[in-house]
């Protein structure tokens, strides 16, 4: 297995690593429209030109308005917007946020701001 892999390594075949976005949300309506509260973990809308597929990997760091604390996430492509999607809707993806305690507390945090919008039938991003 070990000869495998240095053969990979050594025929110049990178080793796919996830990408990483950065998110910026300065107001709550842009929040909800970028929230995913249909995703199990919860997950977010972040625009991006970038060619995404289902299940790829991405490291987001995520900025929440006023909050100075800045939110790293090792989440996964959950949802793909292609350039000239119906209705003008922006290009990018959903990230959905990992089961684990950094995206707990995102989400967390997000319900915490959003309060009762969570449940507004208003469009998003997304929906």
């Amino acid at each position: 297995m070990a000869e495998a892999q240095a053969a990979t390594a050594n025929s110049g075949a990178a080793i796919a690593r996830p990408s990483v976005l950065s998110l910026s949300i300065k107001e709550k309506a842009a929040l909800y429209a970028s929230y995913m509260p249909f995703l199990i973990n919860g997950g977010i809308f972040v625009p991006t030109n970038k060619p995404y597929k289902i299940a790829d990997e991405i490291y987001l760091i995520l900025s929440l308005m006023e909050d100075s604390a800045k939110y790293p996430i090792a989440g996964k492509v959950a949802w793909v917007t292609p350039a000239g999607a119906n209705n003008n809707k922006a290009q990018g993806v959903g990230v959905h946020f990992p089961a684990d305690e950094s995206g707990k507390r995102v989400k967390m945090r997000i319900e915490e701001i959003l309060g009762a919008a969570v449940n507004s039938s208003r469009g998003t991003h997304t929906l």
